[in-house]
C-alpha cells in the first residue's frame, strides 16, 4: 500500500489550505476517545505549531484519501523542553521538535508512518529531534526507538495530558 503513497510537504503559509485535513486525521485516529478534553484541544494544538513561521508539515495520500501526517518545527534557542531531562545538555543542541505524527488506521503496519517521519526530518538541519510519546503506548515508543530515538525521561506538559515519554535522537547523548 505505501509504495502509491504521495508525500507532499506545507509549510507556515499553508496552514488555512491544510488544517481541517489535520483535524480530520486527528478526529478519525481518536475517534474512539475524543471525550477526553486534551484530545478536544487539539485544533489548539495545529494552530500553535502551524502558527511558528518554520512550521513544517508531511501529509500522504493514497490516491484522493488522506492517509496521515507529521509536522513539527524547530525549537527556539535556550528554550527546549527537553533540556531538563539531560545532565549536561549537549553543546550542539538545534533541535527540531517533532510535534505529530498521525496515520489513520487502515494504513498502519505498512511503513507510512517511517515515510512520514523520513519525509519531515530529510528537510531539516537540527542537531537534534525531540518527541513526546504517550507513555501508556510501548509500541509507538519501540516504534521511535527502532528510528534511533532514545527515552531521556518523562514529562506531564499540561495537567490533563497523558504522561508522556521524552525522546530524543541525533547527537550520541550522554
Amino acid at each position: 500500500m505505501t509504495s502509491a503513497l504521495e508525500l507532499r510537504h506545507y509549510s507556515h503559509s499553508d496552514l488555512p489550505e491544510i488544517r481541517q485535513t489535520l483535524l480530520d486525521v486527528h478526529d478519525d485516529v481518536y475517534k474512539a476517545e475524543m471525550e477526553k478534553e486534551f484530545n478536544q484541544r487539539f485544533p489548539w494544538f495545529v494552530d500553535h505549531w502551524g502558527g511558528h513561521p518554520a512550521f513544517s508539515c508531511v501529509i500522504a495520500y493514497d490516491g484522493d484519501e488522506v492517509v496521515g501526517f507529521a509536522y513539527g518545527a524547530p525549537g527556539r534557542a535556550g528554550r527546549e523542553w527537553w533540556r531538563a531531562h539531560l545532565d549536561p545538555a549537549p553543546e550542539r543542541s538545534r533541535t527540531f521538535h517533532f510535534s505529530e505524527l498521525m496515520v489513520r488506521e487502515r494504513w498502519r503496519k505498512t511503513g507510512a508512518s517511517e515515510r512520514l517521519h523520513r519525509a519531515l526530518m530529510g528537510a531539516g538541519d537540527a542537531d537534534l529531534a525531540a518527541l513526546l510519546v504517550d507513555a501508556t503506548h510501548p509500541k509507538v515508543q519501540a516504534l521511535y526507538e527502532s528510528w534511533g530515538y532514545r527515552k531521556v525521561g518523562e514529562d506531564q506538559p499540561f495537567p490533563d495530558s497523558p504522561v508522556f515519554a521524552v525522546m530524543l535522537v541525533g547527537l550520541p547523548l550522554p
